[in-house]
């Protein structure tokens, strides 16, 4: 048991900001495409964020020519190149569904202080 903890404790990643449902985040993604390598940014609000540990993951859901999209990403992952946090927002919830319905204007999140 211990030892599981420790080859796990080993793969954490401790380069990454603190950032909370609510929050808009910018990860940059290496994406391979056949013997290329490439960093591909995705910017959005984080709607949710489950786990613990290495199987912690996270969603970012962002509206794409007038298309939501979401898409979600392991925390700890080698391929996340960084994470920026844009903007802190203020919610009052942990899983933000229910910016699934809404657009335009209503959408938006207040900026936490």
């Amino acid at each position: 048991m211990d030892l599981l903890k420790s080859l796990e404790e080993e793969q954490l990643r401790k380069d990454l900001p603190e950032f909370r449902p609510g929050d808009t985040v910018k990860v940059y993604f290496k994406v391979i495409e056949g013997n290329r390598e490439r960093i591909q940014p995705y910017e959005g609000v984080v709607i949710r964020k489950r786990g613990s540990g290495l199987s912690a993951t996270f969603t970012v859901r962002r509206v794409s020519y007038g298309i939501g999209v979401e898409r979600t990403f392991p925390l700890h992952s080698p391929r996340i190149e960084k994470i920026e946090v844009i903007r802190r927002g203020k919610v009052r919830r942990a899983r933000l569904y229910y910016l699934r319905k809404l657009t335009g204007k209503a959408a938006r999140i207040a900026e936490r202080r």
